[in-house]
């Protein structure tokens, strides 16, 4: 692996690296990093504490991020998480090689990045990946299909701790994405208008036109008046945004964030995954709550899911739930962007696959969805260290305590709630098929 070309040292295994490099600002002096790409052009950022403890987290980012990665694209991963180096831990980070979905191969990048900090700091004694948000969907499935034994007997991942992950995987995570679109052109029917081509909106965008953010919001506001008072909406406005609310079952303040990544990365999904066709549908889902339900759920487009598309989206990110390493989620209660049923979703596949023992859910009275309270991730790292190598097997109480104990060295609260479970995946996201259709099959 390539990693730089100036200040160079010989690593284990003879590779050339750029030692020291530049830390992200705000890191303490005593921290030494090191910058470099992959043999596929990911770009690779390392970082280990004067004091480290030999343990090492490979961290994977949310997103996916749709900019183009660049040297420093993880900095701001170390930054938010500058606490694993504070707690003795090394950290490592891809940009990923591409920016866009395709989850299998986020998973190769974020091998290619743990193998490069073994080649840089030498075998740690436990390593752990994280996940966060969508990153949680490349980390469940690393641990799943690139987690075998070498030859020395060891995995390369020890444990992993997915936090506000989307778990439920992506062939039915993005059904209320889906909702919202086709809602929103019952609603409002301008995305795309009437005077535009007219394409399934479940494959995001047509190929070759891209909307920006800003113009997906305009149309969303001028429906809506979301920018408004409520009470200087107009009727019409009121109906349209209780409706879109009504129908995807997805908080008001949230709407924007979720109609962009269904806009955007939609089209990512269609035109660089599953060949241009619509891995989602909703040909069989019933709308309700909506002003009038049976006006709303004739205007509404109806899609069928092509099988091909959705077969190539599950091979790169649905999960089996075959794990054989401890695993630690950290879920934000109100998270309004990745809902927290996921978890419950997640927790139905390993208890199929007979691996719910190796699976600890851990459920935290917060609505943030980028990071919650700080002083929860080195109390999840300590949880995990003493599961692997100890053998104790935490719970959310014990979570709690561990984490209350950190308070004076790190900031945030320890609002865990450990008597909390989600309701069912299908409680929360309209089903595809409701029961009175599926009655008497």
């Amino acid at each position: 692996m390539a990693l730089g070309a100036a200040a160079l040292a010989v690593g284990p295994g003879g590779s050339a690296w750029q030692m020291p490099a530049a830390c992200p600002p705000g890191l303490p002096d005593s921290v030494t990093c090191w910058r470099g790409q992959d043999e596929n052009g990911a770009h690779l950022l390392i970082a280990r504490p004067a004091d480290w403890n030999g343990r090492l987290l490979v961290f994977i980012h949310g997103g996916p991020r749709m900019a183009a990665p660049g040297p420093h694209t993880s900095d701001e991963d170390l930054l938010r998480y500058q606490a694993y180096l504070r707690h003795g831990w090394a950290f490592a980070a891809t940009s990923r090689r591409r920016a866009g979905f395709a989850i299998t191969r986020a998973a190769e990048d974020t091998e290619n990045a743990r193998r490069a900090a073994v080649e840089a700091l030498g075998p740690p004694r436990l390593t752990v990946l994280q996940g966060q948000s969508w990153g949680a969907a490349v980390a469940a499935k690393a641990i799943e299909v690139m987690n075998e034994p070498g030859p020395d007997g060891r995995r390369p991942w020890d444990a992993a701790l997915l936090t506000n992950g989307v778990l439920a995987g992506p062939t039915r995570a993005y059904d209320m994405r889906v909702d919202l679109r086709v809602a929103f052109q019952a609603a409002c029917g301008t995305h795309p208008a009437p005077d535009e081509p007219q394409y399934p909106v479940t494959i995001g965008q047509p190929d070759g036109q891209r909307l920006t953010r800003d113009a997906v919001m305009a149309r969303y506001l001028a429906c809506t008046g979301a920018d408004l008072a409520p009470e200087a909406r107009s009727a019409a406005q009121r109906q349209a945004l209780a409706d879109l609310v009504a129908a995807s079952r997805i908080p008001e303040e949230a709407l924007p964030g979720h109609l962009w990544y269904a806009t955007q990365i939609f089209a990512d999904i269609a035109h660089n995954l599953t060949g241009g066709k619509s891995p989602f549908g909703n040909a069989e889902v019933r709308y309700r709550g909506t002003a009038d339900d049976a006006a709303f759920n004739a205007r509404v487009p109806r899609i069928d899911a092509d099988p091909e598309a959705a077969a190539r989206l599950a091979a790169d990110g649905d999960l089996t739930g075959a794990v054989a390493i401890p695993v630690l989620t950290l879920h934000g209660i109100g998270d309004a962007t990745v809902f927290v049923e996921n978890e419950a979703a997640y927790r139905a596949t390993r208890e199929r696959a007979g691996t719910a023992d190796r699976l600890v859910q851990v459920f935290v009275d917060e609505d943030t969805h980028l990071q919650l309270s700080p002083v929860l991730y080195p109390a999840a790292l300590d949880a995990l260290a003493d599961w692997v190598e100890r053998g104790e097997v935490p719970t959310p109480a014990t979570m709690q305590a561990r984490c209350a104990a950190l308070r004076d060295r790190y900031p945030g609260d320890c609002r865990v709630r450990p008597e909390y479970r989600p309701q069912p995946w299908e409680a929360r996201v309209n089903p595809r098929r409701p029961p009175e259709l599926t009655a008497g099959r």
